[in-house]
């Protein structure tokens, strides 16, 4: 047994067991070789029945890097560049003025930078399936879904955003936020251009020619539907959090392209390996180098660590050369892949519980391997001095209609961070920017100011939240 396994199994097993984690797989290849694979837990805890290699999870955003590859395919087919205009193939959304709309490509659209501002109609398209769903009943999700329209078509998505009044935050390619949304109507795109659907476009160009035979987006497709995990979700029942079992998948046909395959850790390190070896995989081209290379690229920061490529968040400066990851959660999934792709080395965690600190668990696992402590900082915190005068500036309420919010509130001469009703203190690392420490993790804050110099907007978990209010000081 390789000396850094025992540690890191005593780090993730009180990771996954304090998340009340049911289960969670894991496996990592270097050069076509397995270095490490293991099970914890049960894919369904009630019948103790046992997780594998091929089980399969869902692993929601990490979709996205699948729906790049297809972009990228279509490029080099020449049936599209990822420099076209959005508008040329979505001739119906007319969200923002004209020449804003017109500036805004596929480039944008796949890196996160069309200038949108998070958006809530990803729920609009899952609407059916979280209605059908009891784990929904009672939460606030359920009172949230009652604002939002059906969205079951990539028309009635198109029309939804067109209609947005909000303002947008800035120029394409000027500002990074997450956005599911633009995501989904990449799947238009390559639906419009190849003639195909896009969940049989991603099949037929990418699934079987890399012999991915247990990845799908219904798991109804699958040949043998044994190995599949129950999924569960943590639900207040009267005022506990507990974790119960949620086994029906949420799905929005109208923005699969979003986040809604499903696949087994031997299957994606099967795909992690395009990335690894230039585009060859089981002897099939699914991409050309330079299409892997521009997959690659640091097209947006992300935060002081990260940037963001096609699909992929890619980290130059990482310790251990060139990292490239993505994670995924909805309900019952938190996901991630990982690769280090000048070692030639390629990992994939997965888990049947949504909200685990599943990057938290990939960075212990990159850290065992290059013989760190699994809880040491990947990078160092340095904090610079902000006096309280300055501190004031940041002071307020930041929200989105993607439901996500946060409060920056000052006590003591300290800045601090309200989110999900916990509060953390920030530590000042470059002018505008902070980090706060959440377990073992450090997360990066950056606030945005207008023209005149007032604090307008600030980043968190990957979206840019709008300051709505001032927080009264006492």
């Amino acid at each position: 047994m390789s000396q850094w396994i025992p540690a890191f199994e005593e780090f993730a097993e009180k990771l996954l067991k304090d998340a009340k984690a049911p289960g969670a797989a894991i496996g990592i290849m270097q050069d076509g070789e397995w270095v490490y694979e293991r099970t914890f837990g049960f894919r369904d805890e009630e019948k103790a029945l046992p997780l594998s290699m091929d089980t399969v999870f869902g692993i929601a955003s990490v979709t996205k890097s699948f729906t790049c590859v297809a972009i990228m395919q279509l490029q080099e087919a020449g049936k599209l560049s990822v420099h076209d205009p959005v508008v040329v193939y979505l001739p119906e959304l007319t969200m923002g003025e004209e020449a804003w709309r017109n500036k805004m490509t596929i480039h944008h659209f796949m890196t996160h930078t069309p200038g949108m501002p998070p958006l809530p109609y990803l729920d609009g398209a899952m609407k059916r399936s979280m209605e059908a769903d009891p784990a929904i009943l009672g939460t606030e999700s359920e009172l949230e879904l009652q604002k939002l329209p059906y969205l079951d078509t990539y028309e009635e998505v198109l029309q939804a955003i067109s209609s947005y009044e909000g303002k947008p935050l800035g120029n394409p390619g000027e500002v990074f936020s997450y956005n599911n949304d633009a995501y989904g109507l990449l799947g238009a795109i390559i639906e419009r251009v190849s003639g195909k659907p896009y969940e049989q476009y991603v099949t037929d160009h990418i699934l079987r020619p890399l012999g991915m035979t247990r990845t799908v987006f219904d798991v109804q497709d699958l040949e043998d539907q044994e190995d599949v995990t129950i999924l569960y979700t943590n639900k207040k029942i009267e005022g506990v959090s507990q974790v119960i079992a949620a086994p029906l998948w949420h799905d929005a046909p109208a923005m699969r392209a979003a986040g809604f395959l499903k696949s087994t850790v031997r299957d994606l390190l099967t795909y992690l390996n395009v990335f690894c070896s230039q585009g060859e995989a089981v002897g099939s081209t699914v991409l050309s180098p330079e299409s892997v290379q521009q997959m690659k690229g640091t097209y947006a920061r992300v935060d002081g660590y990260r940037s963001y490529g096609y699909g992929l968040m890619v980290s130059p400066a990482f310790p251990d050369g060139l990292l490239m990851e993505h994670g995924g959660s909805l309900k019952g999934i938190s996901s991630h892949i990982f690769a280090l792709p000048e070692k030639g080395l390629r990992g994939v965690v997965l888990i049947n519980l949504d909200g685990v600190s599943v990057r938290e668990l990939v960075v212990g696992l990159l850290n065992s391997l290059a013989s760190r402590p699994a809880a040491a900082e990947l990078y160092p915190v340095v904090p610079m001095p902000l006096t309280e005068e300055a501190q004031r500036a940041y002071i307020g309420r930041y929200e989105s209609d993607e439901w996500l919010n946060a409060t920056i509130d000052q006590k003591e001469g300290q800045l601090f961070i309200e989110v999900d009703d916990v509060s953390y203190p920030l530590i000042p690392v470059e002018t505008d920017s902070f980090v706060f420490k959440r377990g073992n993790s450090v997360v990066w804050i950056d606030f945005f100011r207008s023209e005149s110099g007032e604090v307008r907007r600030m980043s968190y978990a990957l979206r840019q939240l709008q300051k709505k209010q001032s927080v009264q000081q006492p």
